[in-house]
């Protein structure tokens, strides 16, 4: 009898106290089944727009040039149209991975029974080796330790991702911190590093910093060379519309 209290008291012991022994756990998988169709590998699944977004970000993260969506809950073709194309316009414009690493995006649906059988093909600017070489920063403030570790390392470029960018300071951080590497490794002599952010119409979630100091990148000398250019057919323009006015009078 005895031993039954006692047992009868273990478990109502075991019972209360069973909210402090629960623990909630998560485990990682390659595949998420809520982006994976479990029965075909290498295909994503959506089943709104938010799912389209995610999954072609998950894509650019594995540099993926070629891929098959199943997108759900749709009525026609041209309700999938417009989800691609409006997902394809965030990912590459709103997006800091998509506006640094993606050229463009094609895509081509098929209707099957139950869902739109969608071909993704992705064309990128950056190499996957760049991709993967991304670094996470939490703020700006983190930069001047990237930035000089970069150049121990002896490395030309360095893609950061910001976790958080204050509008209001973010940028001054940035050249703050520019300045003060620039000065501890005496660089101030040699040219400006060109520094890009993206998305560049939107708050910033990743800065690039191209750290080879004798010549500017191909497209940075492109830009240069086209803002010169226009500025001075713009002049142009202004001196004949000038003389016409002055002829007129």
């Amino acid at each position: 009898m005895k031993r039954c209290c006692i047992l009868v008291m273990a478990l109502c012991l075991l019972a209360g106290c069973t909210p402090l022994l629960e623990r909630e756990y998560s485990t990682v998988e390659p595949h998420s089944s809520k982006f994976w169709e479990s029965e075909a590998a290498g295909t994503l699944r959506a089943e709104n727009y938010q799912d389209i977004v995610n999954d072609l970000l998950i894509l650019i993260g594995q540099h993926t040039e070629t891929a098959t969506l199943r997108l759900y809950n749709v009525e026609n073709k041209l309700q999938v149209a417009d989800m691609l194309e409006r997902a394809t316009v965030e990912v590459q414009q709103e997006t800091p991975m998509g506006a640094y690493a993606v050229e463009y995006i094609t895509s081509s649906s098929q209707s099957q029974r139950g869902y739109y059988e969608i071909e993704l093909q992705i064309s990128y600017r950056r190499t996957a080796e760049q991709i993967q070489a991304v670094v996470n920063a939490t703020s700006p403030e983190a930069l001047y330790a990237l930035l000089d570790t970069a150049l121990e390392e002896g490395r030309t470029e360095l893609a950061v991702r910001i976790g958080y960018w204050s509008q209001e300071h973010g940028q001054t951080q940035v050249e703050e911190a520019l300045a003060r590497i620039r000065e501890e490794r005496d660089l101030l002599e040699r040219p400006m590093w060109p520094v890009l952010y993206y998305p560049a119409g939107g708050p910033v979630g990743l800065i690039e910093f191209l750290l080879d100091q004798e010549v500017l990148p191909e497209e940075e000398e492109q830009a240069v060379d086209g803002q010169a250019e226009l500025e001075g057919e713009l002049q142009e323009e202004a001196a004949e519309n000038g003389e016409k006015i002055d002829s007129e009078g």
